[in-house]
């Protein structure tokens, strides 16, 4: 692959599960989730991806989240706990 050329990655995530954090908006957790791991996929890519194709039924193992966070940071935080899982970090199921 050339330096000019790019892949596409999609992820579809059809469920995330909050226990644990309270009330809390669940546009806002999605708007940042969204936001944060479309920055982080820009950046960073999504080694597991990297050999081709590859389909991941679920993620385990992520790193535990403060319960008191806002909606926008616990957002923002979930995306880095689900890049991680798609940098190999976590628990895989193919």
């Amino acid at each position: 692959m050339g330096l000019n050329e790019q892949r596409t990655v999609r992820v579809h995530i059809g469920e995330l599960v909050l226990d644990g954090f309270g009330r809390v908006d669940p546009e806002r957790v999605s708007e940042a989730f969204q936001a944060e791991l479309g920055r982080l996929l820009r950046e960073r890519g999504v080694p597991l991806a990297a050999d081709g194709g590859q389909a991941l039924d679920a993620l385990a193992g992520l790193p535990p989240l403060p319960a008191n966070l806002s909606a926008r940071r616990l957002g923002q935080e979930l995306a880095r706990a689900v890049h991680t899982g798609l940098s190999g970090g976590g628990e895989v199921t193919p």
